[in-house]
């Protein structure tokens, strides 16, 4: 113990039975804390440990002409929330949207609408109507299975490069993407590459050559696949008897053009739990071939969405639309506003910041393993474990420092002498571990838990110790601490796609 070097923090060693104990200088810490956070700003719990790696996330990958559903919108707040999180610890991130835009269906949607699509009604609400139009042709091919031949030559016209389908087609994709972009708009992101399934059809060919040449095709039943049976996998179809590629050969063509394109350090793909036996195999198959970066491609499975009340009304069925679920978040959000504090200035905008933050906290609420339960009374709790609370948390500090003028700028921090302020720095000072554990997890949950303790520290010291009528040196020490508090959970928030409003 007489051996250890003392520095400012650290008091004392004593040895004791077998162990070493640290005695930590309190006040030199909370200083050295506070001091630390309000200097680094937003770049706090920041590092450069990924400096020169890219990490590449593909995230959200909804499909062309069909409703963005609410499984979508998990994978999209999941992946924006690790993208962010990487690029916190000095990563080159690149965000990939590989979207669904490929496939016999198109042929059966340009079919459909070369019958009954109107381009009037079309153009007002794209994805609904190309929807309906595709929902009538599967109605009326029962009637008449004919119109299934035409779906098949059209997608036909499709791969030739037929200049009316590709227009068409082009034209759908279009639409959608635009449709899609308003919802990326909402929460604030920004996609670098939009390269789908149809990028990637031209790259199949050399996938299948690779493939022949290590000899790790075999036929099965009329189909080429890849054995898989040392990894205790099922067989990975490559090409269908009838000479189609199937989703793996994309996803390998994927993989290949974006390590020879981004050379990345990790490529992750934020896709549902249901995918997780696709993506083994699709790994397993980059390992047999000799490509030993696979063991770089990681699935992140996200959970599925369970409703606890059941009450969100869809026009079709089962399937939950994002939009109709970010509206309802925003609308409910603004009642509540309206009965609490009905005079607050730009209502709406504070309603769709903390409507879309509860939706955002709840998705990320928990280990991707569990089940998302949304309850839209849990959700919008201002109380308990909620978005709503940890957005209030911050904007209570925020009031206090526009409360305090004249803030005296250089606080003598040694006058944080309770247990509670101790607390609060020991958590602040956690807050760089915490990033670097949800990164190496690929859990954001683990800083939501954190904003939230944090929250919950900051509101029981709030409600303990007087902030703005204490003595001038307490108080002045805890606007500093108050202020400290606010830049991490506002840098914590926004770590997970949250951006809180200024006052609520």
């Amino acid at each position: 113990a007489e051996k250890v070097e003392k520095d400012n923090i650290v008091e004392k060693a004593e040895a004791a039975g077998g162990y070493l104990n640290f005695f930590v200088n309190k006040e030199e810490f909370i200083k050295q804390v506070i001091n630390q956070v309000i200097q680094q700003g937003d770049k706090y719990g920041s590092s450069d440990e990924g400096e020169g790696k890219t990490v590449l996330v593909e995230f959200s990958s909804p499909n062309i002409a069909k409703p963005f559903h609410i499984g979508h919108l998990v994978n999209t707040i999941t992946g924006n929330a690790i993208e962010k999180i990487f690029k916190h610890l000095g990563y080159n991130t690149v965000k990939l949207n590989h979207i669904g835009d490929y496939g016999t269906q198109f042929g059966k949607l340009i079919s459909a609408y070369k019958r009954w699509g109107n381009d009037e009604v079309i153009e007002k609400d794209p994805i609904n109507e190309l929807m309906n139009i595709y929902v009538k042709f599967h109605e009326e091919a029962e009637k008449d299975p004919s119109l299934e031949d035409e779906g098949r030559y059209y997608f036909k016209k499709l791969e030739e490069g037929d200049p009316e389908a590709v227009a068409l087609w082009e034209k759908f994709r279009e639409l959608s993407l635009k449709e899609f972009k308003k919802l990326y708009d909402d929460f604030n992101i920004e996609f670098d590459s939009y390269a789908g399934e149809s990028f990637y059809t031209d790259k199949m060919p050399e996938v299948i050559d690779i493939l022949r040449e290590k000899n790790l095709l075999k036929e099965s039943s009329g189909a080429q696949i890849v054995d898989l049976e040392q990894f205790n996998l099922p067989p990975c179809i490559i090409l269908k008897s009838d000479g189609a590629t199937i989703y793996a050969t994309r996803d390998l063509a994927a993989a290949i053009y974006r390590k020879r394109t981004y050379d990345f350090y990790k490529c992750l793909y934020v896709v549902g739990n249901t995918q997780a036996l696709h993506f083994k195999q699709v790994f397993s198959v980059l390992k047999l071939a000799g490509f030993d970066w696979a063991d770089d491609c990681v699935h992140i499975g996200t959970s599925l969405v369970k409703f606890a009340d059941r009450k969100l009304s869809t026009r079709k069925g089962d399937v939950i639309f994002a939009k109709e679920v970010v509206d309802e978040a925003v609308e409910k959000t603004l009642e509540i506003i309206n009965t609490k504090n009905p005079n607050l200035e730009n209502k709406e905008d504070v309603a769709k910041k903390v409507g879309m933050g509860a939706i955002i906290y709840t998705f990320l609420k928990n280990n991707m393993d569990k089940d998302i339960v949304f309850s839209w009374e849990d959700m919008l709790n201002f109380e308990g474990e909620s978005g709503p609370y940890v957005m209030y948390s911050y904007v209570r500090g925020k009031s206090i420092l526009r409360k305090a003028e004249n803030i005296d700028i250089n606080p003598d921090l040694s006058n944080l002498k309770t247990d509670d302020e101790f607390y609060l720095a020991k958590h602040l000072s956690l807050f760089k571990e915490t990033v670097k554990q949800a990164a190496e997890r690929y859990e954001p949950f683990v800083i939501n838990r954190y904003v939230t303790e944090l929250a919950k520290v900051y509101n029981k010291f709030y409600n303990t110790h007087p902030i703005l009528t204490a003595d001038k040196e307490v108080r002045d020490a805890r606007l500093a601490l108050t202020k400290a508090v606010t830049i991490v959970l506002a840098t914590g928030l926004g770590l997970l796609g949250i951006q809180p409003p200024e006052n609520m």
